[in-house]
């Protein structure tokens, strides 16, 4: 016991010197090394989708405090960045038709690339996109698909399209997203058209698939819809692909299975708001997410696709051999992003998500 008293009285004296020669530095404007500035972060991002020991390593590297909101859709993300006062948050992770409307709004501002040095991970692919040309104002983080898992331990019959989840021996058996895109957009696919499509009459058919659809779906949840699946509340599910991705890894009997028709594709990316009271940190954070290592640490507890191509590299084979997580370039070949729509045209959409939920 002397020993460890012994100890900490010398890590008093050494903490109390170090507090000393800090504020010397400080008051001499230099900073001290291997750290950052102190100060806070505003961090907007979707539920389950970011670890916790990532907001940890960085405020340990850069002494600054990471405060987490979260969202589980687009449009909840922009109806609260809207209602609150410029500055309440610094960062969010918008969906790519997402990002277009926050630029055409004035919502957002330029990513510093000056300090973005980590920005070449990101493999050629993912940059330069048609929502966000020359990546002026965010930068890829995750994307994925959304699509079909199925539990063989209660479904045999085989399933290669959106519309055999309308057999009514499935009545009560899925789980899907809450989301009015990737559902509307699903029921769009199936019958041959755009999941963007805006046409009355196509829309009308829409309206009879979802009608159709129904009574097929146990819940709704955008969250952690593998938990449902996990829990063999369902045996069908329409969720992201990462969440199949856990469910595979998870050693259940479980299938992913993409579409005929196509999927519903995602490029989640990160942004700076406008008016961000943190907008340094706001930019050295983005940097932080774009270094391999750490975004590994994303894509371990999350394994959604990776557009940063120096973190594929050091995942492990868990990952390189998972269909839902390692999607084959042909699926997104067929698959097809979210445009942003005029107000006008959305609020058909609206109407039937309003009655397929109620």
């Amino acid at each position: 016991m002397k020993m460890k008293h012994q100890k900490a009285g010398k890590l008093t004296v050494l903490l109390t010197l170090a507090a000393l020669l800090a504020a010397f530095l400080s008051s001499c404007g230099q900073k001290p090394a291997g750290g950052g500035s102190a100060g806070e972060l505003n961090v907007f991002v979707w539920t389950e989708y970011m670890p916790q020991s990532v907001f940890d390593k960085f405020t340990q590297e850069t002494g600054i405090k990471v405060n987490v909101s979260t969202y589980s859709s687009n449009e909840d993300m922009l109806a609260k960045v809207k209602a609150s006062n410029e500055g309440i948050y610094d960062v969010v992770v918008p969906s790519d038709y997402m990002v277009r409307m926050m630029i055409d709004e004035g919502l957002l501002q330029p990513i510093d690339k000056a300090v973005l040095t980590n920005l070449s991970n990101i493999g050629e692919g993912y940059l330069d996109p048609s929502f966000d040309p020359g990546n002026v104002y965010s930068v890829p983080y995750m994307g994925g698909v959304a699509a079909l898992v199925v539990n063989r331990d209660k479904v045999t019959d085989e399933i290669t399209s959106f519309s055999d989840l309308l057999d009514p021996k499935y009545a009560n058996s899925i789980v899907a997203l809450d989301d009015q895109r990737a559902v509307i957009g699903a029921a769009a696919k199936s019958l041959g058209y755009s999941l963007n499509t805006t046409d009355a009459a196509e829309l009308e058919e829409v309206d009879g698939f979802l009608s159709a659809l129904k009574g097929n779906i146990k819940l709704l949840d955008s969250d952690s819809p593998k938990s449902a699946m996990l829990s063999g509340e369902t045996s069908i599910g329409y969720i992201w692909s990462a969440e199949i991705a856990i469910c595979i890894e998870e050693g259940g009997n479980f299938e992913v299975i993409f579409p005929d028709e196509g999927c519903y594709l995602f490029l989640d990316n990160l942004a700076i708001l406008k008016g961000a009271k943190n907008a340094a940190a706001a930019n050295q954070f983005l940097d932080f997410l774009l270094r391999p290592d750490v975004s590994k640490l994303v894509t371990d507890e999350y394994p959604y696709t990776n557009p940063n191509a120096a973190a594929v590299s050091l995942l492990p084979d868990s990952y390189q051999n998972n269909p839902a997580s390692n999607i084959a370039p042909a699926v997104f070949g067929r698959g097809e992003y979210v445009l942003d729509l005029p107000a006008e045209k959305l609020e058909r959409y609206d109407e039937l998500w309003t009655k397929f939920t109620r």
